[in-house]
Formats: structure tokens, C-alpha cells, sequence
């Protein structure tokens, strides 16, 4: 089927898609993913490195290599949704597997052995850091109907400006209206041709409308459903200086592939109601790129302890959403089945900057018989911001995250034991909500086990971990907001095989 697409200015669809708060939240988070050792420790690498997932933290990582190699890892994902809406409380679960680390460094020793400087590395890695696969189902008797949405976007538009002209398909004034009108507008037109409401009179310049159905309380069945990734491709570069310092810097190059499938239905009216049922779905995909850098530095002060601190800038991503939607009711019009996923919004591009990271760590190194490791992560989420800044709903979202926002501790922390070619790990995770409020998320919490197998040309590394936290889902930013309170966990299981050459 052919596909109809339109662009509409980002000014005017903020509230209803995409481009608010929790978008650049999405894509300025990194999970726990990597190799397996790697997770299987908490990611508490700063002042440790000899993992490739370490540069991460810390790019200084790779001059602790005392050999080139390359690390290839595959990754178990399950997830598991307590979703609770109005006192009703659901589970799903969602399982998926990825390649999700392959990297490789090449270590170039200095010939001459009263050089300071010892070694050189060069290195390269691709982790995803964010698996977006996932899905939530809540359901309940709420008082907030899908009406609500439309009234809220309908009340000041004139009923004429919204209305088919002569000879004009559906699908056609619903996208033309979008460019031309505004996202609020086409909301408006899509609430009145799908049923939902009516002006409050015949004048074709009334501005105030009503909702069709009646009730004080409707059945909503409510899922979200998401998929796609955001990567990230690093080229890197380390050195040791003598035996007491190690310093390092990558370029790092991020992609995001995300899907999201919302699918609302609606029953239960008043029985004199002219709706009985309802259905209202959106689809949102965003593409893009973006740029960081990082730099960072692993002090060894002795045979046994060692001090790490790196800065991670922001990043600069560049991306796109496309938008479509479909809606049903039984007072809906015959042809409005003509709008649905095949009629796309295309947004213009616009651009989001990632707050930047430092972080201090420390590590304790007992011989060869294992160590701890520490790692504390700073990150000020209220720095985060939309582009272009001077978008007049960029500047509202934009105060809205500065207000809303704050500072993150994170706190890493990460064990090795060794008995002779076996090693065995744990870890511990804990990151700050990064709301003021501290309840449209919750802290993180995360712990991690593993086991590696050293045959001495190469390694075999497993790793499992498993963070918990609680976040509020809205179905819509208007109109729909009572929270969906979700209790989230995430189990990473993770195999990694490392060749030494």
C-alpha cells in the first residue's frame, strides 16, 4: 500500500508525540550491557581497564592491555513488567538475545626498555548500551477517557478550519491539516471525524467543543510496546608512562534506532452513551546519530592501589521521528479507516545534548589473586537540553528539565577472585532517580555474578546482572495522565569469548 507522508514544524507537535522530557531521558541513559566480566563486576572498571567494555568509563583502559586482542560477546535479555493502573496490576515479560559487543585492541610495545613512555594501544569497540526491546500492559477503570485528549487540543480551534473541504479524502486533510495547522488541529480533527467529540453548535466558527461519550468511569486496556537500540561505536587511543601512569582518549559514535507502538481501548460507558468502544493507537519512530568524546587518566600509586578519573562530554545527537495514528469508535466516520499507519508524519530534524559525566575510581589489587574496585559517577540530567534552544516548546521543555531534573550520583561497585585459571565476580549497582522528586523514577538498583575460564591464548567469560527500578508511564502528556506505576527488572545474561594474539 502506497504510504502518505507530511511534515509538520516541531513547534507544533510537542505535546501530543514526541521531543519532551522523557525522550531525552531515553537517550542520555547507558545500561549496564558489555562483556560479560565486565557487567558481571558492576562496570566498575575506571581505575582498573583491561576490558574493552571499560573504555566506557574510563579510555585510559586500553593501555592496561599487556597484549593485542579481540572480545566478542552475546547477550540473554529478559524483562519483566509489573504494571499497576488503578489498583489493577499486570505482568508481562519480554525475552531477546543479541550480539551486543565485538571489539578488538592492538597493543604496540615500545623497543627500547628505559623509555618512559611503554606501550601504545589502539583500540575499537561497539556495545549496544541500550536494548529498547520491552513491553507493559495496564489495565483499568479510570475516569480519565480518551475524550479528554481531544477535548484538550479541540477547545480554541474553530470548527471550520478542521472540517473536509469539497471532494477531499480524509487522509488528506488529516495530514494537510498537520503541515499547515499544527498538531493541535489535527488532534482536533481527528477526535471529531473518529467520533469522539462535536462542536458545541452549528456555527462553523465555534471554538468549544463536547465530548460524545458519557460516563464517570471507563475500562481502558492500554500497551506499549517498544523495540530498537542505541549503540555506540568508539575509536580509541591509550599510552603508559612508565609503570605509573596511564592516560587515554576515544571518539565515540552513537546510533538510535527506537520503535513505539501505543494501542488504547476503551469500554464500559453509561449504557445511554452513543460510544460504546474505542480504540486509539500511535506509532513513533526515531532515527539518528550522534558524537561524544572522552578523555581519562589511571594513576598507579603502588604495587596495589590505583586511582582513575575520566570525563565523558556530552553527546550531540542528531534525529528524526516519524508519526502516525488510527482511531475507531462507533460514531466514528466510514472512511476513517483510510487513516492509519500508512499516513506518516515526518518532523523536522531536531537535536538533543546528553548532560556530560566525570567520574573518580579506585581500585585494590591483591597480587594475582584478585581485586575491588570502585567507581563514582557524577551527571547533572538538568543540563540535558533540546535544539534548536530558541524553539519556543524546546524553551518550555527545556525549563521544564531544569526544573524537574537533577544531579545523579552513581556508585559502582566490583569483585575478583582468582583460583589458578578460574575467576569468580560480583558487583553492585546503585544510580540516583534523576528527578527532584525522586518518583517518575525511582533509584536503581543492580547486582551481578560471573565466572571466567583463562585457557591462556584466550578467555571465556560469563556474566549475569540484575537491576530493578520503579517508573511512572503516562499514556498521554494531555488528558490520559493518571500514572501507570511499573515495577521494572532487567536480567542480562552475557557470554563473551576473548582471543589473545
Amino acid at each position: 500500500m502506497k504510504k502518505h507522508l507530511t511534515f509538520i514544524a516541531l513547534s507544533l507537535c510537542l505535546i501530543g508525540s514526541a521531543q519532551n522530557i522523557n525522550d531525552v531521558l531515553r537517550y542520555s541513559n547507558e545500561n549496564l550491557q558489555g562483556t560479560a566480566r565486565y557487567q558481571a563486576m558492576g562496570g566498575a572498571f575506571g581505575a582498573l581497564g583491561g576490558d574493552l567494555s571499560s573504555l566506557n568509563i574510563n579510555p585510559a583502559g586500553s593501555a592496561v592491555f599487556n597484549n593485542s586482542l579481540i572480545t566478542l560477546s552475546g547477550s540473554y535479555y529478559s524483562r519483566d513488567n509489573d504494571a499497576s493502573y488503578f489498583g489493577t496490576l499486570n505482568n508481562t515479560t519480554f525475552n531477546d538475545t543479541d550480539l551486543n559487543q565485538i571489539g578488538g585492541a592492538f597493543v604496540f610495545k615500545t623497543i627500547d626498555d628505559d623509555a618512559d613512555w611503554k606501550k601504545f594501544t589502539l583500540a575499537f569497540n561497539y556495545d549496544v548500551t541500550q536494548n529498547f526491546e520491552n513491553r507493559i500492559f495496564a489495565s483499568g477503570q479510570s475516569t480519565e477517557g480518551v475524550d479528554n485528549y481531544f477535548l484538550n487540543f479541540a477547545q480554541g480551534v474553530p470548527f471550520n478550519s478542521i472540517l473536509l473541504q469539497e471532494g477531499e479524502f480524509i487522509e488528506d486533510a488529516y495530514l494537510d491539516i498537520g503541515a499547515n495547522q499544527g498538531f493541535a488541529d489535527q488532534q482536533a480533527f481527528l477526535g471529531y471525524y473518529g467520533g469522539l467529540i462535536d462542536p458545541v453548535g452549528a456555527d462553523d466558527s465555534t471554538t468549544d467543543y463536547v465530548s460524545n461519550a458519557t460516563y464517570s468511569s471507563v475500562n481502558q486496556r492500554f500497551s506499549r510496546t517498544t523495540s530498537g537500540y542505541n549503540s555506540k561505536f568508539t575509536l580509541n587511543a591509550a599510552s603508559q608512562y612508565r609503570d605509573v601512569l596511564y592516560v587515554g582518549g576515544s571518539l565515540n559514535f552513537h546510533s538510535i534506532f527506537y520503535n513505539r507502538l501505543d494501542q488504547l481501548s476503551e469500554s464500559g460507558y453509561d449504557t445511554d452513551s452513543e460510544i460504546q468502544n474505542t480504540t486509539f493507537d500511535n506509532f513513533l519512530q526515531t532515527e539518528g546519530n550522534g558524537f561524544s568524546f572522552s578523555v581519562g587518566a589511571i594513576a598507579k600509586l603502588n604495587d596495589y592501589v590505583r586511582l582513575g578519573g575520566s570525563y565523558q562530554s556530552p553527546t550531540w545527537y542528531r534525529l528524526t521521528d516519524d508519526f502516525s495514528q488510527r482511531i475507531s469508535s462507533d460514531l466514528a466516520d466510514d472512511d476513517i479507516g483510510f487513516i492509519d499507519f500508512n499516513i506518516i508524519n515526518l518532523f523536522d530534524v531536531y537535536r538533543i545534548k546528553t548532560p556530560s559525566k566525570l567520574t573518580g575510581s579506585m581500585a585494590i589489587i591483591f597480587g594475582k589473586n584478585g581485586l575491588l574496585s570502585f567507581d563514582y559517577g557524577y551527571q547533572d540530567f538538568s543540563q540535558a537540553e533540546l535544539r534548536p534552544a530558541n524553539d519556543a516548546s524546546f524553551q518550555t521543555v527545556n525549563s521544564q528539565i531544569s526544573n524537574e531534573l537533577a544531579a545523579v550520583s552513581t556508585f559502582r561497585l566490583g569483585g575478583e577472585y582468582r583460583i589458578k585459571q578460574v575467576s569468580l565476580r560480583g558487583g553492585y549497582r546503585f544510580e540516583q532517580s534523576p528527578y527532584t522528586n525522586g518518583n517518575t523514577i525511582d533509584d536503581l538498583t543492580g547486582f551481578s555474578a560471573g565466572i571466567g575460564y583463562n585457557f591462556g591464548g584466550s578467555r571465556l567469560d560469563f556474566g549475569v546482572n540484575r537491576t530493578e527500578q520503579d517508573i511512572n508511564e503516562s499514556i498521554f502528556d494531555t488528558g490520559v495522565t493518571a500514572p501507570i506505576m511499573v515495577n521494572r527488572i532487567l536480567t542480562n545474561a552475557t557470554l563473551s569469548y576473548t582471543l589473545n594474539f
